[in-house]
């Protein structure tokens, strides 16, 4: 006869449930508690971020110590709330587990950021005078960048590693409005990343490469980007730099027209070879076609020393947006016709010009004109930390790029974003590129844009990574002939006036080949080259007036399908959009 009570085994499986779900909820309780908290110190921390790069942006030091505080007080918060065993577990669970794990390596990396990289830096700003720079006169004071160096390499190392962390993170695991705030993240390390290294690196460097050990001479070679090359333009006009005791003078000027092409082209890489034949070693034009710049610089200061003699210690190739950047520091500047502002800069070196100064002759008097007058007032009347800024958003956008012909500097600068060398996979990140190079032989490439998008994934069960770019030419319809004769090149390289022609190169992951290359979908002969350990495909392009093409290429085997993929490109008058899509397999 029953007495109403369950058996013992079945009482025993109840109260088991009943305590696991009971643990459960709290469970569910603690890290919901915990993660509001975080969420909440997370965003905290990303709005006193924008207001402390307004307040050092403007200078305001002392303002900047309280927000600095405040962060670091908000995200050591966050990781605390995100590092106990109860939210690690959370992060093991399939689907939802990547989220709890994304939050705590967000906290953890915005802790390690500001311990060890914001507070150093704000500990030495405290005290260093950026006017001790000492640029008035053409001249830069050494001593300061001793004091420098030391904050400056622990902020380095700390801003490397939260990059290296930062990439390590899966943001498509995640929720999308997670996934959108890592990309956020990620992309503002980098920034960061870059400019301190850029600036720990100047800060290393500079003393001896202006002159501190001995005088040291310069190549200062100006690239075009309406007439695209790798590296960013054809070279416009090129000028000598002598540094000596921090004191850096232009010695002279010259334009391409001084170097005509050698009957005998200097020695070039297998890869440059096969991707533009012999061209970059004959003509000066043609060198920033050289993918790398470690072997581009050196090819430049071979020409000039084979011109006019001396020893060149080294080769900075700017290109023409630096301008913008630069004025914006020192303010409007008056050159030929012109007077140049920061919005209209760029406008008339690379379009304006051609319309109002038809003589080419002219155009390049000018261009030295603009180029004198930048760099008298880059070292006479700008503002410190404002040319600091000016050259740290240049050197982040591709745009200023250092060869130095003593190997221990060159190690250093070709491990850095000044160095312009082919980027190297990692576990941490694996990298693809896309590099323009005009054959209209005008200056066209002010109309052109682009748009860059990645895919990684899995086809026909290989790991594949797919690379799809755009191009299109925004001319107006009848360019033709309401654009100079000196803009379409009018015919003059077999291309009709008003449309560009472009190579368009598109390298892969190291070790990994082309599966797939189409154009708008249709197959269609293509150069074919290796980069080092990289695989390149090159189309050439024609584009008339408002027309617009998509090459797409898949690359499969080693290194490719990694969602740890960053895109590489040659810099462009107008960054282009830069995407990251759903795989469709083409091939």
């Amino acid at each position: 006869m029953s007495d109403g009570r369950l058996p013992v085994r079945r009482r025993w499986i109840g109260w088991t449930v009943g305590v696991l779900l009971s643990l459960l909820l709290i469970a569910i309780g603690w890290v919901c508690i915990r993660g509001i908290g975080a969420v909440n110190d997370l965003q905290q921390v990303a709005k006193g971020a924008s207001q402390l790069k307004s307040s050092i942006a403007a200078g305001d030091l002392e303002g900047a110590k309280p927000l600095a505080k405040s962060i670091a007080h908000n995200a050591e918060s966050a990781r605390s709330l995100t590092s106990d065993p109860v939210w690690h577990a959370f992060g093991a669970l399939p689907w939802i587990g990547p989220n709890f794990s994304a939050v705590s390596e967000i906290a953890e990396i915005a802790d390690d950021v500001s311990a060890d990289a914001l507070t150093p830096l704000l500990d030495v700003a405290a005290d260093f005078d950026l006017a001790s720079l000492g640029f008035a006169g053409g001249a830069i004071d050494l001593e300061p960048f001793a004091e420098i160096a030391g904050p400056l390499g622990t902020a380095d190392t700390a801003l490397s590693t939260a990059q290296l962390h930062a990439r390590r993170i899966d943001a498509d695991a995640t929720l999308p409005p997670l996934a959108d705030a890592i990309r956020t993240m990620r992309s503002s390390v980098t920034e960061a990343a870059t400019v301190v290294g850029s600036l720990h690196g100047a800060a290393v460097l500079l003393p001896t490469m202006l002159g501190g050990e001995g005088p040291r001479n310069y190549v200062l070679a100006m690239q075009n980007n309406a007439e695209l090359r790798s590296s960013g333009g054809i070279i416009g006009s090129i000028a000598l730099l002598h540094a000596e005791g921090g004191r850096i003078t232009l010695q002279s000027q010259a334009s391409t027209r001084d170097f005509p092409p050698l009957d005998t082209a200097l020695p070039l890489s297998d890869s440059t070879i096969a991707l533009f034949e012999d061209r970059p070693g004959r003509y000066l034009q043609n060198i920033t076609s050289i993918p790398d710049f470690s072997e581009a610089g050196a090819a430049i200061a071979a020409r000039w020393e084979g011109r006019f003699g001396g020893t060149v210690d080294g080769v900075i190739a700017v290109d023409a947006v630096v301008a913008k950047h630069l004025i914006a520091a020192t303010g409007d500047l008056t050159f030929g016709p012109f007077t140049a502002t920061p919005e209209n800069v760029t406008d008339i070196l690379l379009s304006e010009i051609y319309a109002a100064v038809p003589d080419p002759a002219v155009q390049d008097e000018i261009f030295a004109q603009a180029a004198g007058a930048l760099f008298g007032a880059a070292l006479s009347g700008g503002d410190p930390r404002a040319l600091i800024g000016a050259l740290a958003t240049s050197a982040e956008e591709g745009r200023i790029r250092i060869w130095s012909a003593h190997d221990d500097e060159e190690a250093v600068l070709a491990g850095s974003a000044l160095g312009g060398t082919i980027p190297t996979d990692s576990v941490d990140a694996t990298y693809v590129g896309v590099l323009m190079n005009d054959t209209t032989g005008g200056k066209m490439d002010f109309y052109t844009r682009a748009s860059i998008s990645t895919s990684v994934g899995s086809c026909q069960g290989t790991p594949t990574t797919q690379v799809r770019v755009t191009w299109t030419n925004t001319a107006p319809a009848d360019a033709a002939t309401s654009l100079p004769p000196y803009v379409t090149a009018d015919g003059f390289y077999g291309v009709p006036a008003g449309t560009v022609r472009t190579l368009i190169a598109v390298y892969g992951p190291e070790g990994a080949t082309p599966s797939h290359i189409d154009r708008d979908g249709a197959e269609e002969g293509v150069q074919t080259a290796m980069i080092g350990d990289r695989s390149a495909v090159q189309h050439e392009v024609s584009l008339a007036p408002g027309e617009s093409t998509t090459i797409t290429v898949e690359f499969q085997g080693t290194g490719a399908g990694e969602r740890l993929t960053e895109v590489r490109h040659t810099p462009l008058i107008h960054t282009p959009d830069t995407t990251r899509e759903p795989l469709r397999c083409a091939s």
